[in-house]
């Protein structure tokens, strides 16, 4: 297999330098033709050359294509436009070369090998072993996939998105066989220089900065060895809220012992998390003026909704509820939240609920300066609560951008429910969902219920209540499972039915009937357009690394999850994200780093099941059979039912490897069959 891959490089490398068709994607995207460029004015018809040219070889559905490219269209004006798009590209690439593009009456499809194509020559390199071909690759790379390419489509949109992490991913594998090469063949300079490309990409690869440490060391510079440490550190607790792994702690202590001059004292740098870019704003929990303790979940509910409104803004990023509501009761300066959260705005405020009438108080502030931009407060009749809610967010987005247009504020209005009863049971039902415990997580079911009862068409409230479902197979709290299937199905198919357009009840259901169910395909499906229609949903990226891992692309897992951690880089649920990675690294072999990311999950929630269980097979599978029988001993305490023939039950791997991968190592730890 490896000189067949060898072969196809070599190959797609040496088309490079022959005259024809030339495209380049990594970067801003150019064509040539015999060394001449090749004008494509219209950005469809270049959004199409880079998604057909990407599956070259592949039959691609017109219908597909349409919805990716005018999805705001009829079928028939689609249609149109792509013929359109198809006789531009065809003047343009010239006689004998316009046979690049193969258009039936169904399908476009690349020919196979009727082009040089940077990206698959990228893409195919990644596997390789040859160290010049990898090194090749690099240079081929000038910026990201498509660079500046923008259709203002969802659908391409969320797709490009995801192609981009893709070749990150690649390249950052690429790196690392250089990297791992040069080291083993004790080529420091150059085992540094990609070692540090590779935390440009993501500076929280734990390993990447260990083998900067030993690199270091080797050279026999422990001060910057130990800087590097620092690095990490700092990078692993702004970021994710946790302490670098035990591994990373023993090479340190190593370096220090070893170290022959006074060891200076090397100080924790204070940083920040960078601003994305793009406005981006974290929404405080609102301070309950009420006096009265049972009034809490409904001022974090106008909170919870008001966060769900502004992340349906696509160009503002949005911390997630978890993380802005670790600060609640809290004395927090505004500019340290900033810091913290790595956001420029922060709004905070304040409910008071008397009777039948509400008053909703907010002010935005500049995180970096400490200066408020706006306040406001907005009183009316609590029948009148979403509309009190539009016009907090619709005031908060004026005063990020005053030249919002209307349309853009409109967007954010979408009423979950008529029913104000029904609302409240929502509400309450968030609340105990978050908290994460069975009692409170049968509370919160219970709520949904009632929800569902006063409002028979509230499909969040389905999605929710399925999602109690997921937490107690997640659990272990499952009475009864035959029954508890049927009900989830029913509950994420009914959310499905009446949340086309929610994002949120698209996605409870979209995991549901992955991991209750096992209808994986449909699963990821269900959370792509959850995440087209709001990509600042934290739990939908949380919820797909997890139906990435089931699906078998541990890789995209891991992407995934790192953009759920950085939206909400404080979520009280961090512990499930952090597991989430754990199982994506033993499904690559990678066991001391799915053990690391375990004990972070524990660490956060001590009984986690499912972390349990992914340290319990990675400690055996790497050798440490007393951990790993530890590990095993609580697990079969907090999840008694679990059995090597059953653990399909509680993750649903789609791949036989992967699941014989994993109970194998549970074997080993100590499960019964």
């Amino acid at each position: 297999m490896g000189s067949v891959k060898t072969s196809q490089n070599q190959q797609l490398r040496s088309a490079e330098g022959a005259l024809g068709l030339r495209v380049r994607l990594l970067g801003p995207m150019t064509i040539t033709n015999d060394g001449r460029s090749v004008a494509i004015v219209s950005k469809r018809a270049r959004a199409l050359i880079g998604y057909i040219a990407l599956r070259e070889g592949v039959e691609i559905s017109r219908s597909v294509i349409t919805g990716l490219l005018w999805g705001e269209r009829s079928e028939g004006q689609a249609r149109a436009s792509l013929r359109q798009v198809l006789s531009e590209l065809r003047g343009a690439l010239n006689g004998s070369l316009q046979h690049s593009i193969i258009a039936t009456r169904d399908t476009v499809s690349w020919a196979l090998g009727s082009a040089w194509i940077d990206a698959k020559v990228v893409e195919a390199s990644a596997d390789t072993g040859n160290a010049n071909l990898l090194r090749e690759a690099t240079e081929l790379v000038s910026g990201e996939l498509m660079e500046g390419l923008a259709v203002g489509e969802a659908g391409f949109e969320q797709w490009l998105a995801s192609e981009r992490e893709r070749f990150r991913l690649l390249i950052g594998r690429i790196y690392t066989r250089l990297m791992e090469g040069a080291e083993h063949s004790g080529m420091v300079e150059e085992a540094l220089t990609y070692g540090l490309k590779l935390l440009s990409l993501d500076p929280l690869q734990e390993h990447v900065h260990r083998a900067l440490m030993r690199l270091y060391a080797a050279q026999g510079r422990p001060d910057a060895a130990l800087s590097q440490y620092e690095r990490c550190r700092h990078e692993l607790s702004t970021q994710l809220g946790v302490l670098p792994a035990a591994e990373t702690e023993d090479l340190a202590r190593s370096i220090r012992a070893s170290r022959r001059a006074s060891p200076a004292t090397v100080k924790h740098a204070e940083g920040a998390l960078p601003l994305p870019d793009k406005p981006s704003i974290a929404v405080l929990p609102f301070e309950n003026m009420s006096g009265e303790a049972e009034q809490e979940y409904f001022a974090d509910g106008i909170v919870e909704e008001i966060i769900t409104a502004l992340s349906r803004i696509r160009w503002l990023f949005v911390i997630a509820r978890n993380s802005s509501f670790t600060y609640k009761g809290r004395a927090v300066d505004v500019r340290q939240i900033g810091r913290e959260q790595g956001v420029r705005y922060v709004l905070e405020g304040s409910v008071r609920k008397a009777g039948n009438r509400i008053r909703i108080a907010g002010q935005l502030v500049d995180a970096s300066t400490g200066l408020q931009l706006w306040a406001d407060r907005f009183d009316g009749e609590i029948a009148d609560v979403f509309d009190l809610q539009d016009r907090v967010t619709a005031n908060v987005v004026g005063a990020i951008a005053p030249k919002l247009e209307q349309a853009e504020i409109a967007r954010v209005k979408n009423k979950p429910t008529e029913s104000l009863d029904a609302y409240d049971h929502y509400l309450r039902g968030m609340a105990g969902l978050h908290q994460w415990t069975r009692e409170t997580n049968e509370e919160g079911r219970l709520h949904f219920y009632r929800a569902i009862e006063l409002d028979p068409n509230f499909a969040a409230a389905y999605g929710m209540a399925a999602r109690c479902y997921s937490q107690r197979r997640s659990s272990g709290w499952t009475t009864d499972a035959e029954e508890e299937v049927a009900e989830t199905v029913r509950l994420a198919r009914r959310a499905t039915e009446l949340g086309r357009d929610n994002a949120d009840a698209l996605s409870a259901a979209g995991l549901s009937l992955a991991y209750i169910a096992g209808e994986v395909d449909e699963g990821a499906v269900l959370l792509e357009r959850a995440l087209a229609l709001n990509p600042n949903l934290a739990w939908a990226w949380y919820f797909s690394g997890w139906v990435k891992v089931y699906l078998g692309d541990p890789e995209a897992a891991i992407s995934d999850t790192a953009r759920a951690m950085r939206l909400s880089p404080h979520d009280i649920h961090i512990f499930n994200m952090q597991t989430v990675v754990a199982y994506a690294h033993l499904l690559s072999g990678r066991f001391n780093d799915a053990i690391a990311w375990a004990e972070m999950a524990l660490r956060g929630r001590s009984g986690h099941a499912s972390a349990l269980r992914v340290l319990a097979a990675s400690s055996a599978l790497s050798g440490r059979p007393e951990q790993a029988r530890k590990a095993m001993t609580r697990l079969r305490e907090v999840n008694p039912a679990l059995r090597l023939s059953n653990v399909s039950e509680y993750i649903p791997l789609r791949r036989a490897k992967d699941l014989r991968l994993l109970t194998d190592g549970l074997r080993q730890a100590g499960l019964p069959e």
